[in-house]
């Protein structure tokens, strides 16, 4: 199995850059557009509004990327307290060794310990790979908000990050070490 690691990056990172560029051009391919025309600014992504992600395999090369960014009510339907996942990418050669699966998981983790409560994402219908990850990582379909909440394409999910309060299960509330 390859050995990758991640780091946290700002999202104007050279290589942040190099993948967003990859994942505008499969966007391209997939819906046959510009890609994702959601206005990102590298703020949105800083720590602790937010964070951004790569996956560096043992050469070094950037090979996935992910991020989330705050969101609170607002007019394009998100909602207090919600983290959106944003530019969520594996390249080609790199995928099926389960870094998608690290980098949510990473950035669900961090997003809990900045006090959002829900992870929110919006993906489309060409993208099957990415709405069964979602769909197997516990997301639920959701209430359509963001740029494409109109569009027919577009599918929105969501997860809560509230922990469980330990005394909601009675066999653990009696539990000890």
């Amino acid at each position: 199995m390859n050995m990758h690691t991640l780091r946290p990056v700002a999202f104007d990172h050279p290589d942040a850059v190099k993948l967003n560029d990859e994942v505008q051009l499969e966007y391209a391919e997939r819906y046959g557009d510009d890609g994702d025309a959601t206005w990102l600014d590298p703020g949105m992504f800083a720590p602790p509004r937010g964070l951004y992600l790569l996956a560096y395999d043992e050469r070094d090369r950037p090979v996935a990327s992910g991020g989330w960014r705050s969101q609170d009510a607002n007019e394009e339907a998100y909602a207090d307290g919600d983290a959106e996942l944003k530019r969520m990418f594996v390249i080609r050669e790199a995928r099926g060794h389960g870094l998608a699966r690290r980098i949510l998981a990473a950035l669900e983790e961090d997003a809990r310990a900045a006090g959002r409560t829900r992870m929110v994402l919006e993906t489309g219908t060409k993208q099957p790979e990415a709405m069964n990850l979602y769909a197997s990582s516990g997301y639920t379909p959701c209430a359509k908000f963001g740029l494409y909440r109109f569009d027919e394409l577009s599918r929105c999910y969501a997860k809560p990050l509230h922990p469980a309060p330990a005394t909601t299960d009675p066999q653990r509330a009696g539990a000890t070490a």
